[in-house]
């Protein structure tokens, strides 16, 4: 996959469990955006890393660096996949050093030694499922099933309905506010569940209340935010991923 952004490239390929990105061109203000997003939207899709290759990157201003600070924060609660940097000159390794980068994405001098780092971490077991979604009211009742199918599957009944809850909110919240159609990702890790939607609106996902009835009108996000252990919207290169993380805590 090769993304375009102005003057900058951006090429992925999946290495087994592995995302490789290859980025070139100019890192300035005019591509940082698209940069971040590339790199989010790379870990969306759940490898068990993201090592991206900056040699042949052009960065005019050091603080330029902070691109990948900002992705690995956007990922750091969910997914949580980590970010690591691919940098073969030393002196280019002291300036991302210089302006803290590594103290969130580590920055090795080749790409053998990202991927040891890699391989050297036990990781948890993941189960994911995606199921996309028709634009229509449709939607509303087959995330519920999907829910309630995966998380029996998985043994993860007690969270099922939170887990739904969650769902329709998110996908009554596509439907309602933008024209596409919503894209359904569910996953248990560790002691949690994430329930997360897909849409293709630039506009991150906030709180709205009615201001003439805001004691009787409560906006589904704010359902959200009650029920869960935390949620977030998460900017994509298509669009953003609105997502909610749910612990045994939040059982009903």
């Amino acid at each position: 996959m090769t993304e375009n952004s102005t003057t900058i490239q951006v090429h992925v390929v999946r290495h087994d469990d592995v995302s490789a990105v290859t980025v070139s061109g100019v890192l300035d203000r005019v591509t940082y955006r698209g940069l971040r997003d590339a790199i989010i939207k790379a870990a969306l899709d759940e490898p068990r890393a993201v090592i991206v290759v900056v040699d042949k990157l052009c960065v005019p201003s050091s603080s330029a660096w902070s691109v990948f600070t900002s992705a690995r924060w956007h990922v750091s609660t969910w997914p949580d996949v980590p970010i690591l940097l691919v940098c073969e000159r030393k002196g280019r390794r002291r300036t991302i050093a210089s302006v803290g980068v590594d103290r969130y994405v580590p920055v090795h001098p080749t790409y053998e030694s990202a991927l040891e780092a890699v391989r050297g971490h036990t990781l948890q077991v993941r189960r994911r499922a995606r199921a996309e979604l028709p634009a229509n009211r449709l939607s509303v009742g087959l995330a519920r099933a999907r829910i309630t199918d995966w998380l029996t599957a998985w043994d993860r009944r007690e969270l099922i309905p939170i887990a739904g809850t969650v769902a329709t909110v998110f996908v009554e919240n596509v439907l309602d506010h933008t024209i596409g159609a919503p894209v359904l990702v569910a996953e248990s890790f560790g002691d949690a569940v994430s329930v997360a939607v897909e849409d293709c609106s630039q506009h991150p996902a906030t709180r709205h209340e009615d201001t003439d009835r805001s004691a009787e009108i409560v906006s589904g996000l704010a359902i959200v935010s009650a029920l869960c252990r935390t949620w977030g919207s998460t900017p994509t290169s298509s669009g953003k991923t609105v997502w909610a993380l749910i612990g045994l805590e939040n059982r009903i």
